[in-house]
């Protein structure tokens, strides 16, 4: 599981150094892609070939599922972090989440975020609010 809030840097070759914390996991190679809110999702291989078999059984007369597969799929990106951890972000990948130099890499549970940090302020500012109110069950049987 991916916990916890970080801040690398992208360098000048649009390389970044993974969270030590999690470079175990995805040591054995990873893809990012298109996120929701215009961040990029990064998934360790074997979890984003789960997510690619689910997505197998899914009804291709669906809309909504080939418009999510597209954008999803289209985007991925396979990388194997380097000796120092680093990956590449390629450029199209960092245009769609407006990644400058400072980053925010958050964990997410099975995957890891990829904010550029002024994005992810903004939307952690106008998220927090509603979190702390939350009255009712988000998620059914959690809390």
């Amino acid at each position: 599981m991916f916990l916890g809030t970080h801040t690398p840097r992208l360098d000048d070759k649009g390389r970044m150094i993974l969270p030590a914390k999690f470079r175990e996991k995805f040591a054995a190679g990873l893809v990012m892609t298109r996120g929701q809110e215009r961040c990029l999702y990064v998934f360790p291989m074997n979890e984003f070939e789960r997510i690619a078999a689910a997505m197998n059984t899914t009804p291709v007369t669906s809309r909504a599922v080939r418009d999510y597969q597209r954008v999803l799929l289209s985007g991925a990106s396979d990388e194997i972090p380097d000796k120092q951890g680093r990956v590449t972000i390629p450029p199209l990948l960092r245009e769609y989440a407006g990644l400058s130099k400072e980053c925010t890499v958050i964990g997410a549970g099975n995957r890891v975020e990829i904010w550029d940090t002024q994005a992810w302020n903004d939307y952690l500012a106008g998220a927090e609010q509603p979190f702390s109110e939350q009255a009712e069950e988000v998620v059914p049987g959690l809390l």
